[in-house]
C-alpha cells in the first residue's frame, strides 16, 4: 500500500470528484527540491572532467547547469505524494492537517499499472551524492566526445531534460524517514503531455495544479475507483464521525468502501490541548 495523508477538502476531491491534484514540487516543504539533484549531478560531472584536466569543459558545464537552474520554474514537476508508512505520527502531523485530516491507502501495484506517458510513479531517494547516477556517465561521455562543448547540441538538451525529470525523485537526506513515493508529471515534455492545468484561487494567491482523472485512468484497466482504494483512516485528532463518513461514501456511490474506514490508533496529541 501507498498512503496519502491529506485534509478532508482534498479527500472530497479525490473521492467525490475522482480527481487527484498534482502540485508544484518547487512549492513543497523541502526547499532543495529538484535543485539538490541538479547541483549534485553538475558536481559529479565536473569533478570527473577536472580529474582529466578539462578545465574549459568544467567552466562550460558549470555555466550550462547554472543557466538551467535559473529557469527552474520552466522545468517544474508536479506531484502527489505518498508514504510507505501506515498511520504514522510524523505523516499525520506534517501532511494530515496536524492529525485532523484523513489518510487514503492506495494499492501500489494498481498505481504502477495506471501510469504511462508523462505520468510516472517514482520512489524518492534521499541523497546528495550523485556520482553513481547513470546521467553522470552520459553527460561525461557526450562532453568528451564533442570536439567543442555546446549546450545547443540536441543530445545535450535531451540529457538535460532527462535530468530535470529525474530530479523530482531526489530529496534532502533529512527527509529520509518519510519513505516517499510520488505520482509525477513533467509538463515541459510537451510531446507527451496531454493534461490541462487548473488553478486554485484562494484569498491569498492563485496556485496552478494538474488534475489526474482517476475514473478515466481506472477505466482503462477495466476497474473502478473503489478497487484502487484499500483503506481510509480518520486522523487521530479529527472530530470526524465514522458513521457520517461511511454515509458520505455511500452517497458518493462508493458503499463498498464503508467497511474499509478505520479510526487512527496513533496517540498524537491534539494541537489545541
Amino acid at each position: 500500500m501507498l498512503y496519502h495523508y491529506t485534509d478532508f477538502a482534498a479527500f472530497d476531491g479525490i473521492i467525490r470528484c475522482a480527481e487527484l491534484r498534482l502540485n508544484n514540487i518547487l512549492n513543497m516543504n523541502d526547499t532543495s527540491e529538484m535543485r539538490l539533484f541538479m547541483k549534485g549531478l553538475c558536481k559529479a560531472v565536473t569533478d570527473r572532467l577536472r580529474r582529466d584536466g578539462e578545465m574549459d569543459n568544467v567552466r562550460k558545464t558549470q555555466a550550462f547547469f547554472q543557466k538551467e537552474l535559473r529557469e527552474e520554474f520552466h522545468y517544474s514537476a508536479y506531484a502527489a505524494c505518498f508514504s510507505k508508512y501506515r498511520d504514522d505520527a510524523a505523516q499525520w502531523d506534517r501532511y494530515g492537517h496536524s492529525g485532523q485530516g484523513v489518510c487514503i491507502a492506495f494499492h501500489e501495484y494498481l498505481l504502477h499499472k495506471m501510469i504511462g506517458g508523462a505520468v510516472s510513479l517514482q520512489k524518492v531517494y534521499y541523497q546528495k551524492d550523485m556520482r553513481s547516477h547513470r546521467l553522470v556517465n552520459e553527460f561525461y561521455a557526450l562532453i568528451k566526445e564533442s570536439n567543442n562543448f555546446s549546450e545547443n547540441l540536441p543530445q545535450m538538451q535531451d540529457l538535460m531534460n532527462d535530468a530535470w525529470v529525474q530530479s523530482a525523485a531526489y530529496k534532502h537526506p533529512s527527509f529520509a524517514s518519510e519513505r516517499e513515493f510520488r505520482l509525477v508529471v513533467s509538463p515541459f515534455i510537451t510531446n507527451e503531455f496531454a493534461i490541462e492545468p487548473k488553478y486554485h484561487v484562494s484569498s491569498e494567491r492563485i496556485k496552478k495544479y494538474y488534475p489526474l482523472d482517476l475514473n478515466r485512468m481506472c477505466g482503462k484497466l477495466d476497474m473502478r475507483l473503489s478497487d484502487l482504494v484499500g483503506e481510509i483512516i480518520i486522523g487521530p485528532t479529527s472530530p470526524q464521525s465514522l458513521p457520517i463518513l461511511q454515509d458520505y461514501l455511500a452517497d458518493c456511490g462508493l458503499n463498498i468502501l464503508r467497511d474499509r474506514v478505520h479510526l487512527s490508533e496513533c496517540p498524537l496529541r491534539n494541537p489545541t490541548t
